[in-house]
């Protein structure tokens, strides 16, 4: 009888250890297949443009206000210190195109300012402006 009662107690488990290995395993494809926006942080009063164009997607935003401030991953910066903000941004996540978010009522020598500072910090990037379309 003894022996009955021990067989009856070694029953069946489900192992779930495969399961969490594969669940795991999805969670770190997830992570790194992600890729991350770097938004300038603030909303702008775009111009509208009547012939917009879809542009390709960017990871780097940079905005402009109309007082003249420029906006570069949620903080603002120097005009002086875009090249290097966007050489220390494109190495976290790289990307060929740049897009630049100026407010309708900014001064026209800040955003060629700005984009001269792009081109500084790699000639080949592209540049794209936003506006709103109609």
């Amino acid at each position: 009888m003894a022996r009955k009662r021990i067989r009856e107690a070694e029953t069946a488990e489900i192992d779930i250890t495969p399961m969490m290995d594969i669940v795991f395993i999805m969670l770190i494809f997830f992570i790194v297949t992600t890729s991350f926006v770097k938004e300038a942080g603030i909303d702008v009063n775009k111009p509208e443009a009547a012939q917009a164009q879809k542009k390709p997607s960017a990871t780097i935003f940079i905005a402009i206000r109309a007082n003249g401030e420029i906006w570069m991953d949620k903080r603002t910066v120097d005009v002086e210190r875009v090249s290097a903000n966007i050489e220390r941004l494109r190495a976290e996540s790289p990307t060929d195109t740049i897009i630049i978010q100026a407010d309708k009522e900014a001064k026209h020598g800040i955003v060629m300012e700005v984009m001269d500072q792009i081109k500084a910090a790699d000639p080949s990037l592209v540049i794209s402006v936003a506006g709103e379309t109609k």
